[in-house]
């Protein structure tokens, strides 16, 4: 009797030392925040890298070969508020949610319309410029295209995986070439090798028309009306964050400076 009385009471003890070494850790913790955090992870490697393409006026070289742009500006002013130094990465855009998730970057910058896909894909900021998708073309043939039935018989050079692109499909314009970015649709164009192209009307403001290397081209009929936004990685806290900081350069003018800067309407 008294060795069984022993076996159960070091088997109770057994058991008990088991528990206690099996007992997890809140799963709550500072660490595991920490850990889980996107802003944090930009803000201790003290970098934000951000993939944009060449697009006048929001992220395009300067003579001396430098990054400038109302999306370059605006992005060093939050970077400033962040307290990070600020990295442009050029990226091929029909692979941007590629880059993002692989952290190649950590934010897509360079005037991103907000379309049901990107929603759904990345954690996005709260609108901040309106745009819309337009059609490019010789000056001299721009009244002849004042309908989408009009539009049918031509063909047109777009950015692949563009806003542009899904506004072709979408009013059944299915004549098209899908180039690498929406400067090379432009000069697409302007070789002849198309009638027209598809691209965003802060593009076509600032390069087409007299006092631009294409001059002889115009914007005729819009297709979308559409806004733009900064993609973070779904999930990232990292777009609150820059949300609190949109709002206070609009609070103090910044924004509107820079928007004036660049003939740019912001979202109310």
């Amino acid at each position: 009797m008294k060795k069984l009385l022993i076996f159960m009471l070091v088997a109770v003890m057994a058991f008990s030392l088991a528990a206690c070494g099996q007992k997890e850790a809140p799963a709550n913790t500072e660490e595991t925040k920490t850990a889980d955090s996107d802003l944090s992870y930009i803000t201790e490697k003290g970098t934000l890298v951000i993939g944009i393409t060449d697009y006048e006026p929001m992220n395009f070289k300067d003579d001396s070969g430098e990054w400038t742009g109302f999306d370059t500006e605006f992005a060093l002013l939050v970077g400033e508020k962040l307290g990070v130094d600020v990295e442009f990465v050029e990226i091929d855009w029909d692979n941007k949610q590629n880059e993002l998730n692989s952290k190649a970057v950590d934010c897509i910058w360079n005037g991103m319309t907000l379309t049901d896909e990107v929603l759904a894909s990345m954690e996005t900021t709260d609108p901040y410029v309106i745009n819309a998708q337009v059609v490019v073309m010789a000056s001299d043939k721009v009244a002849d295209f004042a309908d989408i039935d009009s539009l049918k018989e031509l063909k047109f050079a777009v950015e692949a995986g563009s806003a542009g692109e899904a506004a072709l499909e979408e009013n059944g314009l299915d004549n098209f070439t899908a180039v690498a970015a929406q400067s090379d649709a432009l000069m697409e164009v302007a070789s002849g090798s198309a009638d027209a192209c598809v691209i965003d009307i802060t593009m076509a403001n600032a390069m087409t028309g007299e006092g631009t290397s294409y001059a002889n081209l115009t914007s005729g009929l819009s297709l979308t009306e559409e806004e733009y936004g900064i993609g973070f990685r779904k999930g990232s806290d990292a777009a609150a964050a820059v949300n609190d900081i949109i709002k206070a350069l609009k609070e103090d003018g910044s924004l509107q400076k820079l928007a004036e800067k660049y003939e740019l309407t912001l979202v109310d």
